[in-house]
């Protein structure tokens, strides 16, 4: 079986977590517990089920990783992605930064 942790998204803000070893959310993959067998992974996610149903956090799911020097590194696609972080929030950022410049100057 490949090594597998929980990864959900906070339910306050949105953003990516992950379930450590504690039973705590956790923003950082590296700080994620690691369920090396099926037992193991069905515990961890139903520590999440429930702290879902306690409505901390929406849609946690198991997701394979490969561990590498002590640390989970995530194998899908999709969870590679939420690992690194928001796609789009710097440019939607970046963007309104950019409306705001826009509107001083012609203001002045």
């Amino acid at each position: 079986m490949k090594a597998r942790i929980v990864t959900a998204n906070r339910l306050s803000d949105g953003a990516v977590v992950y379930l450590d070893a504690a039973g705590d959310w956790v923003d950082s993959i590296v700080e994620a517990g690691v369920a090396e067998d099926g037992e193991t992974a069905e515990a961890l996610l139903a520590v999440a089920t429930t702290a879902e149903q306690a409505l901390r956090v929406v849609g946690p799911y198991l997701m394979d990783v490969a561990v590498e020097d002590g640390r989970p590194r995530p194998l899908g696609t999709r969870e590679i992605i939420r690992a690194a972080g928001p796609t789009v929030a710097g440019a939607a950022i970046r963007e309104g930064d950019e409306r705001d410049d826009a509107k001083e100057a012609s203001a002045a």
